[in-house]
């Protein structure tokens, strides 16, 4: 799977705020399929990351518990309009996905 992120980045006195919404299935492999009847796998992100000028500023550990596709949020100290943003996740199945956008 796939899946795409999308980020809003500002800064505002120092502090960069960043939004973003990442699409993912987020499976908990608890459900199961209402056609089949059999359990719909696991299928959901573990780990993301978010870096600023090759700095990790924030990382998050995820489990089943998070709804599809997930909305994030965070704050950090730093960041000038211009500079760039990347947010990387990984799932249970490893896949992943990467996304860089720039500061407004």
């Amino acid at each position: 799977m796939a899946g795409s992120i999308k980020i809003r980045a500002r800064n505002s006195n120092g502090v960069t705020t960043v939004k973003s919404i990442i699409q993912h299935e987020m499976e908990t492999g608890l459900r199961t399929d209402k056609k089949t009847g059999e359990p719909i796998p696991a299928h959901f992100i573990q780990e993301v990351t978010a870096k600023w000028k090759d700095e990790v500023v924030m990382t998050g550990l995820w489990s089943g518990g998070v709804s599809k596709n997930p909305y994030l949020s965070f704050k950090f100290n730093g960041g000038e309009k211009g500079d760039k943003i990347e947010i990387t996740w990984v799932d249970n199945q490893g896949q992943s996905g990467t996304v860089t956008d720039e500061i407004g």
